[in-house]
């Protein structure tokens, strides 16, 4: 990462302590806490502070128009963004290359996460020599810092891919750059956070020393939010290909197929003063509507009506919308209002996380619990028919994949990009629609200029 990175993220940092007063919060602006304060006199109303305020920025840009759902959605074609004050939701997402040089587009999904990542260094250095919090209540912060930590370099990466990504970030902002290092070496220190996160929240007592959002309710102990960690683990394993650590991960998290689908983990939003509300919400469905293939793609139930998913998420429109020879006449309703949570990570992904691990290990034992995992998730949650073992033993390992891949597209369709990671993984990007024979099949995003500008020599790749 980028000196010039640094800085903004440290000023990004400080308005995050001051920020993390939001409503849903429900914490006093504690007299402005100054970043530098934190840093010099910590206490432990400050550490609370900045604790909370890493929930607010892990959170930014993801429910933006522009943001992490909206353009991964948009490549992934579940989306499409018609704003006529900005046609580079079609000129740049769909007809052309992403440009490092479009802070709000191509360039975009870089800065935000490591300013995050850096405000959990300074906690966590913070957290060292703060007087008043016992051992248990440190190591609880350090285990939830760690883990959004982890989540932060998730989202960088799923954006960068192949291009790989800066994980020494740590440094003082006048410094060198960090390096930019492989996807593996990125995926690898998710992990190690993960784990060093794990032996962190297990001597965490029994109760943090904040209060975290409504979204993490049910998981908002260091025990409860073990679980949380332990499910961004299988998720991270299984989009590493350690299909069997993705099942031990499991074991750790809240997968339950007698537990609520919803059951899970969320950003929130709200009106309330300093907090930001749900960008996705789009009441008159006049720019953010849904690709028409996710109406044509849906399988039909006994009754013949489409899959439970399409009719909850999808909504037709009265008449077609069409901008530069795209045309769509359906939108969502994935986000009824603009206080609506976006979902991280809930029970739903998780059980097709393990179905997915399942089907990865190629034996006869994984297909079958597979199959059990996904008729439990065509049976309640898209009220379809199931496979059965008769019809899923004869089905070749590629169509078994679809299967997957079909209820994975309509379990979390618009709620985080699985969409176009999941094909991406899998070599399948050339099975997404174009909508015009000129748009492009973009697989990720490039470095931002800034980025770029700042290494002597550039990287070879992603600029």
């Amino acid at each position: 990462m980028t000196n010039a990175t640094l800085l903004r993220c440290l000023a990004v940092v400080g308005s995050m302590v001051l920020a993390a007063g939001c409503k849903d919060l429900q914490v006093p602006d504690y007299n402005n806490p100054s970043l530098e304060d934190l840093e010099t006199n910590p206490t432990p109303t400050k550490i609370a502070s900045a604790a909370q305020g890493l929930l607010v920025g892990t959170r930014a840009g993801i429910g933006a128009p522009n943001g992490y759902v909206s353009l991964l959605g948009i490549l992934g074609r579940e989306s499409y963004n018609f704003d006529a004050a900005d046609p580079r939701f079609v000129t740049e997402m769909l007809e052309g290359q992403l440009n490092g040089g479009s802070p709000a587009f191509g360039g975009n999904l870089w800065d935000g996460p490591y300013a995050n990542i850096r405000a959990g260094h300074i906690l966590m250095d913070a957290v060292g020599s703060v007087v008043g919090l016992t051992s248990a209540e440190k190591e609880g912060v350090r285990g939830f810092a760690k883990t959004i930590q982890a989540l932060d370099f998730l989202n960088i990466i799923n954006t960068r891919d192949t291009y790989g990504a800066a994980i020494n970030v740590n440094l003082p902002p006048t410094g060198d750059p960090a390096p930019i290092v492989t996807k593996a070496e990125v995926f690898a220190y998710i992990v190690q956070l993960l784990n060093e996160a794990q032996t962190h929240l297990n001597a965490g007592g029994a109760a943090f020393a904040f209060d975290l959002s409504s979204g993490f309710g049910g998981f908002d102990t260091p025990a409860t939010f073990l679980q949380f960690n332990r499910a961004l683990k299988a998720r991270v394993d299984v989009y590493m290909g350690n299909n069997a650590t993705a099942l031990t991960s499991l074991t750790g998290s809240f997968v339950s197929t007698s537990a609520a689908l919803g059951l899970g983990v969320y950003h929130t939003y709200s009106t309330g003063s300093g907090d930001v509300t749900n960008g996705l919400f789009d009441p008159t469905a006049a720019d953010i509507l849904a690709h028409p293939s996710i109406q044509a793609d849906a399988q039909p139930r006994a009754d013949l009506t489409r899959d439970l998913r399409f009719q909850q998420k999808i909504v037709a429109l009265p008449d077609p919308h069409t901008v530069r020879s795209i045309t769509t006449q359906v939108a969502f309703s994935v986000y009824p209002s603009n206080t609506s949570s976006i979902p991280i990570i809930r029970n739903e992904e998780l059980i097709l996380l393990r179905a997915e691990a399942n089907l990865g290990l190629n034996t006869a034992a994984g297909d079958a619990a597979a199959l059990t995992d996904i008729d439990f998730i065509r049976t309640s949650s898209g009220g379809l028919t199931a496979i059965g073992s008769a019809t899923w033993t004869g089905l070749s390992n590629t169509q078994q994949l679809d299967e997957l891949l079909y209820n994975k597209r309509y379990s979390l369709l618009f709620e985080g990009g699985h969409r176009w990671l999941d094909m991406r993984r899998y070599g399948r990007l050339t099975q997404l629609p174009l909508d015009v024979a000129s748009h492009r099949r973009n697989d990720k995003f490039p470095f931002p200029i800034d980025e770029c500008n700042a290494r002597v020599p550039k990287p070879a790749t992603g600029c």
